[in-house]
This record gives structure tokens, C-alpha cells and sequence, in this order.
């Protein structure tokens, strides 16, 4: 049995076959993740000596970072002792995965494409979850998809989730077209490791497009929770459509939201706003990169491009979080 040594400490056995990321859960050691499924990059990880192996296809990297010698820890195993520089989550206790039945509670149209969905637990189901996690949701059939949690917690037995319809999709097809309240659904989680940490003083500043804005609006209303010296310097959100129907929410209205910027791609000239992609209009700004953490959620597109220009801006690269909405495929997220 190989071993896996994180430059950040922790250390921990890996069997033949299994994942990094899941020998990591195994051993009570909590990496980033995502999609588990090689698609997104957030468990990114490079390897300082040893060999690994890959289970599937890493999509989620480039062919530079794969010669740099970047690593997916959800779909790469270890056949030597394997040295890792990677991101643990520094003593942060997870909350536990589990499967539990719910029930539709409401059925909301937000857009033309978008669909509010309120579930709710049984009054015994002891769930928790972390603002900024997502779950997976089990339809009649089987068929299964990711979703961001848009709720800051359950303590009222409910879970709220923002539904893009994709077309041609089997789970849109459901939500769209047949899902009707009180249909019995389970959900397996919570699931991702997309919540703030290390943001007291800084300048805390969320990208996001799309639905992407589900499980930023779960992390500003938390925020009221944290104690004062827990508390970001300053907070600001950017969120990108492509015309004004997009932008769904009174993301201004929120109360953890300081500074609200909207941006739009395709925008007609009656937009005052601004225009173009989120990150580029994040460095207009010029904003204290030095200071700031970046939390990114929405298409994997503009993630990587969001990581690569912020980088190059001069954020610090530990402090670019991100939740890519990947394709759907039987794991995917959302």
C-alpha cells in the first residue's frame, strides 16, 4: 500500500485503485472537490516526487498543467509513495454525506429557463450543510444531477435550488415538464467543498454567471452569521448574463452583498450596465488583489479564465476558490 505525503502535513495510506481524493475522506482528511469526475479542476493538485496513475480522463486540466505536473486527485490513484502539493482544508470537519427521501414544496419560474425548487426534508432527517455546498437529486427513474444548494441552511427542513433547463436534458425534461409538488425525490449530500474560509480582513469578491449565483447568495446570507472578527473587509459580487432576463435575483437586496456589479455579454444599447465577462470587469475595478479572495462559480469557461487573469493580476493562486457547472453526465454538478 502506497502512501500519500500533502506538503501541507497530513499524510495518509492509499490502496491500489482508489481515488487520492476518496483515501483522503477514508483517513478523515478533508481535500477540495467538486465533480469527482476529472471534469472541473478544483481538486487540482501537483505532485512533487512519486508516480500516480490515472483512473479517467483528467478533462479538467490543461495539456501545460498536466506536464507541470498537475494532478486530479478525485480520478488519479498512487502506485509509489506520492508527495503532493495540495490544499487541505486545515482541520474542518465536513459535515456527513448522507441519502435522505423530500419532497417538492414549491415550483417557481425565476426565467423563461430557470426554475426556483424548494425541497423539504423529513422532520427527522438531521441534515447539514455548509453554505456554498451542493447535493445531488435522485428523480423517479434514477436519473441524477448536481445542484448548488441557494439556502443558507435548513433549520426550517427545507433546501431551496436554482434549475437551469438544458435542452434535451432528462433531468430539465423532469423539472420542467412533469415534476408537479409533493413528488418524492431523495437527495444524496451535502457534496463540494465550495464554502469561505480565510476571509477575515480580506476584500472577499464572488464571480459568477448563470446559476452560479445559487450558492453565492447561500454564502451572503450566511454571512450575517460569522462573528465580527470572522467578517471579510469588504464584499463584492459580480454576476454575468447575457441579456437583463438572466440575472434572475435582487442580488442587491441581499445583506451580505456591499458593492453589487452586473454584467452582461450580449447586452442591446439600452443597457447602462456593464458589459462583458466578469473577470474583466472585476480588474476595471482595480480592486486590492493583494487583499482579496476570489470565489468563482458558474461555467468552467469562465473559471479558468477568471484563475488565469486574476493570477496573472497578481491575486495569489491559493486564494481563487471555484464551483465549475460542468456538462451533465450521470455525476455532474448542476
Amino acid at each position: 500500500m502506497a502512501e500519500i505525503i500533502l506538503s501541507s502535513g497530513p499524510r495518509f495510506d492509499i490502496p491500489a485503485d482508489m481515488s487520492i481524493l476518496d483515501a483522503a475522506a477514508k483517513a478523515d482528511v478533508s481535500l477540495p472537490y467538486s465533480c469527482k469526475s476529472g471534469r472541473c479542476s478544483t481538486c487540482k493538485c501537483k505532485v512533487i516526487s512519486g508516480d500516480t496513475t490515472a483512473l479517467q480522463e483528467e478533462t479538467g486540466l490543461s495539456a501545460a498543467e498536466k506536464a507541470e505536473g498537475w494532478i486530479l486527485s478525485c480520478v488519479r490513484s498512487a502506485t509509489s509513495d506520492v508527495v503532493l502539493e495540495a490544499e487541505d482544508l486545515d482541520g474542518i470537519v465536513l459535515p456527513p454525506v448522507k441519502t435522505v427521501p423530500c419532497r417538492i414544496s414549491v415550483l417557481e419560474k425565476l426565467a423563461p429557463d430557470v426554475l426556483r425548487v424548494v425541497l423539504r426534508l423529513p422532520p427527522t432527517a438531521g441534515f447539514s450543510f455548509l453554505a456554498g455546498q451542493y447535493i445531488d437529486v435522485i428523480a423517479p427513474g434514477g436519473v441524477r444531477r448536481s445542484y448548488s444548494l441557494a439556502s443558507a441552511g435548513a433549520a426550517d427542513k427545507t433546501l431551496e435550488l436554482h434549475i437551469r433547463a438544458v435542452d434535451g436534458g432528462a433531468m430539465s425534461q423532469y423539472w420542467f415538464g412533469q415534476a408537479k409538488v409533493d413528488d418524492l425525490l431523495r437527495l444524496n449530500g451535502p457534496l463540494g467543498t465550495f464554502f469561505v474560509r480565510g476571509i477575515a480582513g480580506r476584500d472577499l469578491v464572488f464571480l459568477a454567471t448563470g446559476t452560479g449565483i445559487a450558492p453565492v447568495k447561500a454564502i451572503l446570507e450566511n454571512l450575517s452569521t460569522l462573528a465580527s472578527e470572522a467578517l471579510p473587509r469588504s464584499v463584492t459580487v459580480l454576476w454575468g448574463g447575457r441579456v437583463p432576463g438572466d440575472l434572475y435575483l435582487d442580488v442587491g437586496a441581499i445583506p451580505g452583498a456591499h458593492r453589487y456589479v452586473p454584467v452582461l455579454s450580449r447586452a442591446d444599447a439600452g443597457w447602462n450596465g456593464s458589459r462583458g465577462h466578469v473577470q474583466d470587469v472585476l480588474l476595471g475595478l482595480q480592486p486590492d488583489l493583494a487583499n482579496a479572495v476570489v470565489y468563482a462559480c458558474g461555467s468552467d469557461a469562465m473559471i479558468h479564465a477568471a484563475n488565469d487573469s486574476l493570477v496573472r493580476a497578481g491575486l495569489p493562486a491559493n486564494r481563487f476558490y471555484s464551483d465549475a457547472f460542468v456538462c451533465s453526465a450521470p455525476n455532474s454538478s448542476n
